[in-house]
């Protein structure tokens, strides 16, 4: 038991002074920044919506489509990553079904760029 202690000491003492630093810093800056509001903070952000209004209020369709365009995309994407650190060792097939698997997103990039899913008015 005294082996396991340690060897994971130092990652105990690396947590507990990393805690203790997060909690001074998020009580210095409750005292030293003044917590006032103003209209510039309370005012619509990015997405110009009001940040107070109701919950359920509708949102424009564009918005979600914008944001299931980007998840695929995100998310295809990230495919290419690790099959780019194996492209040398894989074997013909593994390059020809990411080739196809490409193909297939480009035919889709194409087919959402003609329907004028891209376009915002």
């Amino acid at each position: 038991m005294n082996i396991i202690f340690n060897e994971y000491s130092s990652i105990l003492v690396f947590f507990s002074i990393a805690f203790f630093i997060s909690i001074i810093i998020l009580f210095l800056s409750y005292i030293l920044n003044p917590q006032q509001s103003d209209q510039e903070k309370v005012s619509a952000y990015e997405c110009g919506f009001n940040p107070f209004d109701d919950a359920r209020a509708t949102f424009d369709v564009r918005f979600y489509l914008v944001a299931i365009l980007f998840l695929i995309f995100d998310l295809e994407i990230s495919f290419l990553f690790p099959w780019s650190l194996v492209l040398g060792k894989l074997p013909t097939f593994g390059f020809w079904s990411m080739i196809l698997f490409l193909a297939i997103l480009t035919l889709g990039f194409i087919y959402e760029w003609k329907k004028g899913a891209l376009e915002w008015e």
